[in-house]
């Protein structure tokens, strides 16, 4: 195992750590991500670790409730830039940022009065404000370019107003209201405005703001001048914001966060275009943002959680990302699994929920988490990300046959499988579990994908009773350790391949017997505290579905549970049904619409032959990207129904991008074509192949299996029936069609 890369205990400054105990709880386990205002309309772009949210006019207000910033590894340097025309806002015309790390904003010029007693009518002067990210100089760099359209020159005010913060992005989500550090007083040096922060971590951070030689410094913290223009002339001003994060002098130099890799694929990515607009579009959505969420630690690469607030390493989402990329690129996942191993738990450290072969939550690089007040260094209040890395091992292997990584990686198995069996079931009943009680009161409430405070509700919409054993986790322990089986026995080590299977068919009879609820035709969400289970309908068991672990009747009937109207919105399956007392359409977790999570559920009803199905929920999702902004879907919206509203209505502070949502859609339409690998039999089986809502035909090129690689065709005939036809294939690859309604994965 490689050695870990956080920083220990001692290498910390620990003051202050003893009493966050008790406050771990308040920071952890809200109902939301974020109590700032609203960030549905925000324009993002991001370029490495550096990323920029405004309004859709560009600006950022003078407003601490809001989120909008310029943030740079878990801090938000910039929170406030404003530009005015004649003492009034600019009006917003429109804007786009489809590339990712630039963004155009069109607006025109409000009626200006001037000193002389003259007007500027309104809509008369063009103002196009142009940004772009620079990820190797820290730099944003905005262009303004004013176009009088007038018959007669004019003259314009303009003004300039900054502010910088220096707040870690726990503090802006409304979680914690702390900055051990020191804030210097602005300064202005020339054209160029410096705001400068000492922070408690012994690092140096700032930011410096350089303006056109045109406008002169007004006020602490602006800047305002008057421009000239001719009649139907153009002037274009530039304004450098430049980002600084260095170890105080004379202080002992911490560990500093890795720089990420440049924007763009890592490899030869697999591509796949069919005849609908549609479709090719929210592909190369989907494929853009994962590139831009693409991160680099320690050499390693990996798909960062989402922006704003967790642009950084997480366990499950990390995993879950690459792992929908597999028939895409397989290295991310490569790297991702050596990167988590590296940090994998080692102790039994409650602060952090950590236990040994443990796979880390998240890991945070800020002030507050470098300086011991909150505990991400890494934290590991994650119940599915240690079965989650198994299972995403075992498949990287099935598309790659690179089994010298799980040769290499083969100690982290052991331990991770070890802490399943052992901490990973606190009660002993044969299921994974979580009791959040046992950490001393300081860990997340809830440790599943669905980890808000209130996420886990019964049959009256109270709160579960831990230990919480979640439907969906014992799938996916069970796909892992059949997964890990079918390595061992490639690795020539039959008798653990043996043991594993034996231990995935006993879960597996366990499971149908104890979470079936018959009455109610679907599985429990959960068991809780004495193996009760509790009795709501939920998008959980979807999951379960995924992983194969239901009995193949209890699969359709809960497939079937799962479409009904108080589930399905008509944009996609709820995380908890309208019928429920727990259900909130606007609750995180208990209502809202997740894209990652139908596109996992319906990828099980395909599993199960519910192919219908399945093109029904990504018909649903298709048709919801088209309400947002570049067709790209958010981290989550709400419940309200297609029925009441033309539109899905957007949950405030959804992520966007996020990265299982991106990773959405191309999972689901690999899945729909029945795409299973098995490289070390040099094998591609397709399985009920299904073309996606609206297509006629599709081509996959690219496709790699071991050594192997294919350019494939699917097509569907007058009949309905998908044919597929191998343009060419590289590498001895032998092609299976399976169209046998009961074949298996």
């Amino acid at each position: 195992m490689k050695a870990r890369h956080a920083p220990t205990d001692a290498e910390l400054p620990i003051a202050g750590r003893a009493d966050q105990r008790d406050r771990k709880n308040e920071v952890l386990t809200r109902g939301t991500p974020s109590v700032a205002r609203t960030i549905a309309d925000a324009v993002v772009i991001k370029a490495g670790d550096v990323l920029l949210l405004s309004e859709p006019d560009g600006q950022i207000p003078d407003d601490q409730e809001h989120g909008l910033g310029l943030y740079y590894h878990d801090c938000r340097y910039l929170c406030r830039y404003e530009l005015r025309l004649g003492g009034s806002l600019p009006i917003a015309l429109g804007n786009a940022a489809a590339a990712g790390w630039r963004a155009i904003f069109q607006l025109a010029n409000p009626d200006i009065s001037l000193a002389d007693g003259t007007t500027i009518l309104r809509e008369t002067i063009s103002l196009e404000w142009a940004r772009e990210l620079s990820a190797d100089s820290l730099t944003l760099t905005d262009t303004l370019t004013l176009r009088n359209w007038n018959q007669d020159g004019v003259i314009v005010p303009i003004e300039l107003q900054f502010g910088g913060d220096f707040s870690d992005v726990f503090c802006v989500r409304g979680l914690l209201e702390l900055r051990p550090g020191t804030a210097g007083p602005p300064e202005w040096a020339g054209h160029t405005l410096h705001f400068v922060y000492h922070g408690a971590d012994n690092v140096r951070r700032s930011l410096a703001v350089t303006v056109p030689d045109a406008l002169e410094q007004s006020g602490e913290t602006g800047c305002a001048g008057v421009i000239r223009l001719d009649a139907r002339a153009a002037l274009t001003l530039t304004v450098r914001l430049t980002l600084s994060e260095t170890p105080m002098s004379g202080e002992r130099s911490p560990t500093m966060p890795a720089r990420s890799a440049p924007s763009g694929p890592a490899e030869k990515r697999a591509t796949m275009s069919s005849d609908s607009v549609l479709v090719n579009q929210l592909l190369d959505r989907s494929f853009r943002d994962l590139d831009l969420l693409r991160t680099e630690q320690h050499g390693e690469t990996y798909f960062a959680a989402g922006v704003p607030w967790f642009a950084a390493l997480f366990g499950r989402d990390s995993l879950i990302t690459s792992l929908q990329m597999l028939p895409f690129e397989s290295r991310v996942a490569a790297s991702t699994l050596r990167l988590l191993a590296s940090y994998q738990g080692s102790k039994v450290d409650e602060w952090r929920d950590e236990q040994p072969g443990k796979i880390l939550h998240e890991l945070r690089v800020g002030e507050l988490a470098r300086t011991n007040q909150i505990p991400h260094t890494p934290y590991y209040g994650s119940i599915d990300s240690t079965p989650l890395f198994l299972l995403t091992l075992s498949r990287y292997v099935d598309w790659t046959g690179d089994l010298s990584l799980f040769q290499e990686l083969n100690e982290n198995v052991e331990r991770a499988l070890v802490w399943i069996e052992q901490h990973g079931d606190s009660d002993g009943d044969g299921y994974v579990d979580y009791d959040s009680h046992t950490a001393g009161g300081g860990s997340l409430i809830n440790q599943g994908w669905k980890d808000s405070g209130d996420a886990m509700v019964d049959a009256k919409g109270r709160p579960a009773k831990p230990p919480i054993a979640l439907v969906e986790v014992q799938g996916y322990v069970y796909a892992a350790k059949l997964g890990i089986a079918g390595l061992y026995e490639t690795a020539g080590n039959p008798d653990r391949a043996a043991t594993l299977r034996e231990e995935a068919a006993a879960l597996r009879s366990r499971f149908n017997r104890d979470f079936w609820l018959a009455d109610l035709g679907c599985y429990a969400m959960a068991l809780e505290k004495g193996g009760r289970p509790l009795r709501v309908i939920s998008s959980n068991p979807g999951h379960a579905l995924w992983t194969g672990i239901a009995d193949a009747d209890k699969a359709k009937a809960t497939a079937s549970r799962l479409m009904a109207d108080d589930m399905y919105s008509g944009w996609g399956i709820r995380t908890l049904s309208a019928s429920e007392p727990g259900y909130t359409p606007i609750s995180y977790h208990r209502g809202t619409v997740w894209p990652h999570d139908n596109a996992f559920t319906a990828a099980g009803f395909h599993r199960y032959g519910m192919g219908d199905l399945a093109l029904r929920v990504l018909e649903g999702i298709i048709e919801a990207a088209l309400a947002f902004e570049h067709e790209r879907l958010p981290e989550l919206f709400t419940g309200f129904a297609r029925s009441e509203y033309s539109a899905p209505v957007r949950y405030p502070v959804a992520c966007h991008p996020q990265a299982w949502a991106a990773g959405a859609v191309p999972f689901l339409v690999h899945h729909l074509l029945g795409l299973v690998p098995d490289a070390a039999k040099q094998r591609l089986r397709i399985v009920r192949p299904t073309l996606p809502p609206d297509v006629r035909r599709l081509e996959l090129r690219g496709l790699r299996v071991g050594e192997s690689r294919a350019d494939l065709r699917f097509e569907r005939d007058d009949t309905g029936e998908t044919i597929v036809e191998a343009l060419a294939v590289e590498g001895p690859l032998n092609l299976s069609i399976e169209l046998d309604a009961t074949a298996d994965y």
